[in-house]
């Protein structure tokens, strides 16, 4: 399995969560260019993808791998972190 884009279009990456009343939800917007501008992609924990994602993500140049602790806390609460942002040329 692939990710359904290539690195080099990834503009930028945010982890956040979404309150699902009993846990939280972690989920991931993935902004990337195409030829027709850009599109966001989302995927979320519960994704089979998301392990795929997470490391291929990874491999990006400045990427925040400590996002996790900053949206995984405090329980419940809203919690935005950008990972990754290309740098504008």
């Amino acid at each position: 399995m692939s990710l359904p884009f290539s690195l080099d279009e990834v503009r930028k990456v945010t982890f956040f969560k979404r309150d699902q009343i009993t846990v939280d939800l972690i989920c991931c917007d993935i902004e990337v260019d195409t030829p027709e501008g850009f599109v966001t992609w989302f995927n979320h924990e519960y994704d089979e993808s998301w392990q795929l994602w997470i490391e291929q993500l990874g491999t990006l140049p400045e990427f925040d791998s400590d996002w996790f602790s900053r949206v995984s806390q405090p329980a419940f609460a809203p919690s935005v972190s950008v990972a990754y942002e290309r740098p504008i040329a």
